[in-house]
């Protein structure tokens, strides 16, 4: 598993994750994140995989990658980090930016800053969904896409990610072209664990800005430290002198 950092809290679930500048944590789209959902008596920690890569305004790639620490316990409440992007030759860990913690019985959030050592909560009025966002034909919810003429889906079966076994499913969007008139194909795939209720595998391919892989491994299904979801006692409130 990975080192946790001293006492350091994580986020929750509104995941955030790392940017270009291989230095600041961002917030990706909801549909291309690891969504832990706070559901009960499915506990387990795991880390997510992260392979990014980036088109440049002059056509050039940077690639990088990350990791992360997810766990959710027997109450539902979820842990959730963000972490450094770094280059992909680095053999460097990520350092630990935020943690986000959810408590679905209180609909309590809490965001832990790990580099100021501080901390702010507020109260979630709607509860999370209990399924990933924009999950198409994978999850129980069924269809949740309009159809589209551009867009074409694929059923992929089931198949083994990280020894759990998962629904896949692939979503291609054709994109008009604009001033050069050349098209441009998006690429989804969305791999659902109906046992865990979380996506293990997302990869997100747009040749116009880039792509995205993330993949859930080192899955444990006991339950988590309790200690991850408290805040640590020399955290400050944000504001606080």
């Amino acid at each position: 598993m990975l080192s946790r950092l001293p006492r350091a809290p994580r986020f929750p679930h509104f995941v955030l994750l790392s940017s270009i500048s291989f230095a600041v944590a961002v917030p990706l789209a909801p549909g291309q994140d690891i969504f832990v959902t706070p559901i009960p008596n499915v506990p387990f920690t795991a880390v997510v995989q992260v392979e990014r890569s980036f088109v440049r305004p002059d056509g050039s790639v940077q690639t990088a990658k990350t990791l992360r620490q997810i766990a959710r316990d027997s109450h539902g409440r979820i842990y959730a980090e963000a972490r450094t992007l770094i280059p992909v030759s680095s053999k460097e860990t990520p350092q630990v930016r935020r943690i986000h913690l959810y408590d679905p019985q209180t609909r309590v959030s809490t965001m832990l800053d790990a580099e100021q050592q501080t901390f702010w909560t507020m109260t979630v009025h709607r509860p999370p969904a209990t399924v990933p966002p924009t999950l198409l034909e994978a999850t129980p919810a069924g269809e949740t896409l309009q159809p589209s003429e551009f867009a074409k889906k694929e059923d992929l079966g089931i198949q083994e990610v990280g020894g759990i076994l998962a629904h896949g499913i692939r979503e291609v969007q054709t994109i008009p072209g604009e001033a050069n008139g050349k098209e441009s194909v998006v690429t989804d795939e969305y791999w659902y664990s109906d046992d865990l209720r979380i996506n293990l595998m997302i990869k997100h391919n747009d040749p116009r800005t880039g792509s995205v892989t993330l993949t859930v491994a080192q899955v444990q299904r006991t339950e988590p430290d309790r200690a991850m979801f408290e805040i640590p006692p020399n955290y400050k409130r944000a504001g606080n002198p």
